[in-house]
């Protein structure tokens, strides 16, 4: 491998950022861009460097890989087993609850049947005997189905507690360590690389430090901390399912037929809307719910709300400060054709502007609903952090918590349809080094008034400057232009002449 091509990877791998947003968080990542800001000080040196880093780097990279996916097919393997094991025991539960309930109609029909005839002056006394054998068959069933229903709930509820409480934390705990340990692997590949760099020539061993301190600045609880900070749901473990009594109305003895449980409304639980939202909440080892998108976000979990309504307000604003850069844009141009009336009408410049300050109440309007959402999460999310600080403490299950797959908020109709995220984290490198292509020209246009172009976003352009076209106006009075040197931006429609191109294939 001649210096020219390692140059070029490093040009390859090397993703040019023009947000600080942008730039990668993991220590594992940081280390590799310091690592080939380092290969392009030396790059060119020794050819045995390639050769080494085949074998050595690459070749341990790729065999470490294959067994890194084995071990995690096998844990993904052992939650899905845990997720099929729990929905069986629900269904187990569900059909004896449901054979409970059937029975308990049937002994409640008996009662009522044996209650007719022991009214009725014309049955028989063989009837109304014959009516308490059936009533009394029927009450034992409903009690032997009762017992059942009762160990089969006893039962769920304890493989419940088992498998959000032991199982599967002991999954999550053993896919971090996997993962903490491929990112162990990363910071000693680095640094084998680095060693072989070493054994080259004394000339760039102060450039081998440098990679030695950035793989040694590889921090795994740091990434592994990272990557649950960003994924993390705010999500709760379902309590226990409480006891629902369905021979409230059967334990009436022959003679009053009055006797009965206490009713309990408040302990019915409808199983649609618990044992349903239970089930499918882990995505990761099955399929991921899906739902409406909502315009507050109240879809998603808790800590993945608050970051996009945040997103959300943060463009707002950026569109708010382009709506105002326009206003103070148009009032300019209508100053400039009150005191040159030959330039234009100033009056023809009322309806943009008007229709730019409606545009600017709606976002502050939008903004203002969206803080008031991010202010509502916000504390639900403290709330909820309390809530779990005081469940540690006492060692209960909270009964009040948000819905695992619906509606953060308590009030439906507080949900509303939203847009989507707009930037998505990079999980890997290939995705991080692609470079976007530059937006090809579909005309020109000639400057017939100077523009300064002081505001963010904006093109100075002089009079009578020829500028290519590289988005046509849209309708809120810029067109996107660029320069010959290849500086773009916006400049207002009005100032220039335009004359597109059919066909045009850039400059």
């Amino acid at each position: 491998m001649s210096w020219g091509t390692e140059l070029n990877l490093v040009k390859k791998y090397c993703p040019k950022r023009s947000s600080k947003d942008e730039e990668p968080r993991f220590t594992s990542c940081i280390a590799f861009f310091n690592i080939l800001n380092e290969l392009n000080d030396y790059a060119g040196q020794r050819e045995v460097v390639a050769e080494e880093m085949g074998h050595r780097v690459y070749g341990e990279l790729m065999r470490y890989s294959h067994d890194l996916k084995t071990e995690r097919k096998m844990h993904l393997q052992e939650g899905r087993k845990a997720q099929q094991y729990l929905d069986m025991c629900w269904k187990q539960m569900d059909n004896s609850k449901k054979k409970f309930e059937r029975e308990c109609r049937e002994a409640e029909k008996a009662q009522q049947s044996y209650e007719r005839l022991d009214n009725d002056t014309n049955a028989t006394k063989a009837d109304v005997e014959k009516a308490k054998q059936q009533l009394n068959l029927r009450t034992h069933m409903a009690d032997e189905n009762k017992n059942e229903y009762a160990a089969q709930l006893q039962n769920f509820n304890g493989e419940q507690h088992k498998h959000y409480y032991i199982v599967i934390p002991q999954i999550y705990k053993q896919l971090q360590e996997m993962d903490e340990r491929r990112t162990i692997k990363l910071s000693e590949c680095y640094k084998g690389f680095a060693d072989s760099e070493r054994k080259v020539i004394p000339i760039i061993s102060k450039c081998l430090e440098g990679m030695i301190l950035a793989a040694k600045s590889v921090d795994e609880h740091r990434d592994s901390q990272l990557v649950i900070d960003c994924f993390k749901s705010g999500f709760e473990p379902p309590g226990d399912f409480p006891f629902e009594d369905y021979s409230q109305n059967i334990y009436r003895t022959i003679s009053d037929g009055t006797i009965s449980t206490p009713k309990q409304e408040g302990m019915r639980i409808d199983s649609k809307t618990t044992v349903g939202k239970a089930k499918g909440k882990l995505w990761l080892f099955g399929k991921k719910p899906k739902g409406p998108a909502l315009e507050d976000f109240s879809h998603l979990p808790p800590e993945q709300r608050r970051k996009k309504l945040q997103q959300r307000i943060d463009e707002l604003n950026r569109e708010l400060q382009k709506e105002t850069d326009q206003k103070d844009a148009l009032i300019k141009m209508r100053d400039v054709y009150e005191k040159n009336p030959q330039m234009g009408d100033p009056s023809s410049l009322q309806p943009k502007l008007a229709e730019t300050m409606s545009n600017m109440d709606r976002l502050r309007m939008e903004i203002h609903k969206n803080e008031a959402w991010l202010s509502e999460v916000e504390g639900k999310v403290a709330a909820r952090t309390d809530r779990r600080h005081s469940s540690d403490i006492n060692h209960l299950v909270t009964q009040g918590r948000e819905s695992p797959e619906g509606s953060y908020t308590d009030d439906a109709n507080q949900e509303v349809r939203g847009p989507p995220q707009q930037h998505a984290h990079p999980n890997e490198f290939d995705d991080e080094f692609e470079d976007d292509d530059p937006l090809p020209a579909i005309g020109h246009c000639k400057a017939i008034y100077p523009f300064d172009g002081h505001n963010e976003g904006t093109l100075a352009m002089k009079e009578g400057e020829i500028l290519y076209i590289i988005e046509e106006d849209k309708g809120d009075g810029w067109t996107r232009a660029r320069r010959q040197n290849g500086e773009e931006g916006y400049v207002p429609t009005s100032y220039i002449d335009v004359t597109l191109e059919k066909n045009s294939k850039g400059s």
